[in-house]
């Protein structure tokens, strides 16, 4: 019997190495690192040479494309649509995961059912059984006489039963359980993970079949298995929210079709999922009265701007080392706004203890925040409200000065429709022409931006 070749595979970055060590000389994760088992010659060519035995490609002139638009359809809801780039493309295979109880399974269901009426769909689950979906599927009153079902999870088998049907659209319920013949390992392992992706994204590439994949993710919020597979793929979505919450948001990690870091928004009820159609009215339900350490920003997400709200607690510390605490904000970036406060605003923290966090569990990674960021901490440190009409955004260097944002003339409209009086905006997003209703400051320096504050 001819010896197995294997090699070691970093989970987290690709990295191979010839044996098994604990931490990953590349990316430096610890016990990141697991055998794969490598596709003999035979094997590998028989694995590109499609499913009958003879390879479609060919070769052409790059004049020769057709350049023609990809024919998309609409999934049904408008803001999956707009997290995949304005609808589904046939042959694109679409990863989507999140934590367990996010909703994954419950939103694709209700887009199959939906899709099911007017195309072929089918839908494999491996984790659960045809039971288990069927009775999802009464509970939340989704239409189910036309949605195929498929309990399998050798993915051989899977292509060539849907080979017969050919639907045009596929949900793989999850790659974790999936596993390929050819490759000696237990499902959900590295090498099974990578190769069940390859083969179902060349499977759906060959046959023009819109492919959803649902992926698990780790104790760190992050896909499962190994990095190719956010490579293969064309589109990666994040479904996040907590299990208990109302609200779950579908972000986009990459997009071969569509602009990047879409933000979709869902609410979770007791028909499943629905669309809202108006985020930043949800992030934006304050009380009547406003309490000191809040501000209301203007974030960019994707395509469009959404207002969230940011508070901010400054206390007397009774430690030593005061607490510095973010919750959808980066932490690095808070412990460099409170020096820059420090020296260019002369106000000192160093005995208080900052505990910010965003509004409806939004995780904010501009930088555009900053300056609200810094309007809520001297609001809670002066125990001062801020206006509740008051809108704030702008980058902030170390220098103290105030860095222009993209797209600032569309976030200050969008406040503008939502009933702000009063918008401080770095000098260079001032709007050429004044907007009715809306009292613009412009500041260039940090003092400038402390001195507009009532």
């Amino acid at each position: 019997m001819a010896k197995r070749k294997t090699a070691y595979v970093c989970s987290d970055c690709g990295a191979e190495f010839p044996r098994w060590q604990g931490q990953c000389s590349e990316c430096k994760s610890w016990n990141t690192i697991s055998e794969f088992v490598i596709s003999s010659a035979r094997t590998a060519k028989s694995a590109h040479t499609g499913y009958a035995g003879q390879t479609n490609a060919k070769i052409e002139t790059l004049n020769a494309i057709d350049l023609e638009a990809l024919p998309r359809f609409s999934s049904g809801f408008r803001e999956l649509d707009r997290v995949l780039g304005g609808g589904i493309v046939p042959g694109a295979a679409m990863l989507i995961g999140g934590s367990p109880g996010a909703g994954k399974s419950t939103l694709l269901l209700q887009v199959m059912c939906k899709l099911a009426q007017s195309r072929d769909a089918l839908y494999v689950t491996g984790e659960e059984s045809l039971q288990q979906v069927a009775m999802r599927a009464k509970r939340l009153g989704l239409p189910d006489d036309k949605l195929m079902m498929l309990a399998e999870t050798n993915v051989e088998t899977i292509c060539e039963l849907a080979l017969t049907r050919q639907p045009k659209l596929m949900v793989i319920d999850s790659i974790q359980v999936m596993n390929v013949a050819d490759v000696q390992s237990a499902p959900g392992s590295v090498s099974q993970v990578r190769e069940s992706a390859a083969y179902l994204t060349r499977f759906a590439k060959q046959h023009h079949i819109a492919m959803f994949i649902v992926g698990h993710v780790t104790k760190d919020g992050n896909l499962a298995g190994p990095k190719v597979l956010e490579h293969c793929i064309d589109s990666s979505m994040m479904l996040e929210g907590e299990s208990d919450g109302r609200f779950r948001t579908l972000r986009s990690h990459k997009n071969r079709f569509g602009a990047v870091n879409e933000l979709g928004v869902f609410g979770m009820t007791e028909k499943g999922l629905k669309e809202v159609s108006n985020p930043s009215a949800i992030f934006l339900s304050r009380g009547e009265n406003q309490s000191p350490g809040s501000s209301v920003m203007v974030v960019w997400e994707g395509t469009r701007p959404l207002l969230v709200e940011i508070q901010a607690l400054v206390d007397y510390s009774q430690m030593a080392n005061p607490r510095r605490i973010a919750v959808g904000l980066e932490q690095n970036r808070l412990a460099m706004l409170l020096a820059v406060l420090h020296r260019h605003g002369n106000l000192q923290m160093n005995d208080q203890d900052v505990f910010v966090n965003v509004v409806g569990g939004v995780k904010v990674n501009e930088t555009g925040a900053d300056l609200a960021l810094l309007m809520a901490m001297v609001s809670s440190f002066k125990n001062i409200p801020l206006p509740k009409e008051l809108i704030v955004f702008g980058e902030v260097g170390l220098a103290g000065e105030i860095r222009p944002v993209p797209n600032g003339t569309e976030r200050i409209t969008e406040a503008a429709k939502h009933g702000f009086k009063r918008a401080i905006v770095p000098k260079a997003n001032a709007p050429k022409q004044p907007i009715a209703g809306l009292d613009v400051v412009p500041v260039s320096h940090l003092s400038e931006a402390l001195d507009a504050l009532p």
